[in-house]
């Protein structure tokens, strides 16, 4: 255990008796057995406690991989949109010209300019005032 054998262990223990007298080292006997057990009790809880350690690293582990997967999709779900976005702006501006928008679509206005009709609801012209 410690190194110490018999011949050690008697010697220790004809001291002991000689130090603390036969009436007391019963309970101090006791007490020392008590103490190791609760020692035990102490180390056994605190690998247990290691191990529940040991499982939360592998939760959160998991939960770590988990996160990287969603930011990887997200980010490719961005990129996707950004890239369409570009390729909307990628128009070329003669497209939304006057020249795109059929003629049947525009109206000349008080100063010469082409604006575009509005539609009107039905059953709603009469309500409608031009300024």
């Amino acid at each position: 255990m410690f190194g110490i054998g018999v011949p050690e262990m008697i010697l220790i223990l004809a001291i002991a008796l000689i130090v603390i007298g036969p009436k007391k080292l019963p309970d101090l006997a006791k007490s020392m057995g008590r103490s190791i057990r609760e020692f035990k009790k102490a180390t056994t809880e605190f690998k247990e406690s290691v191990g529940v350690d040991n499982e939360l690293k592998d939760v959160k582990n998991t939960l770590d991989d988990m996160n990287k997967d969603i930011r990887n999709t997200v980010n490719m779900e961005f990129d996707e949109h950004k890239n369409k976005v570009q390729n909307v702006s990628a128009i070329p501006d003669n497209a939304l010209s006057d020249n795109a928008i059929p003629d049947n679509a525009l109206l000349d206005n008080k100063e010469g300019k082409k604006e575009l009709k509005k539609k009107v609801p039905k059953g709603s012209e009469g309500s409608l005032k031009d300024d």
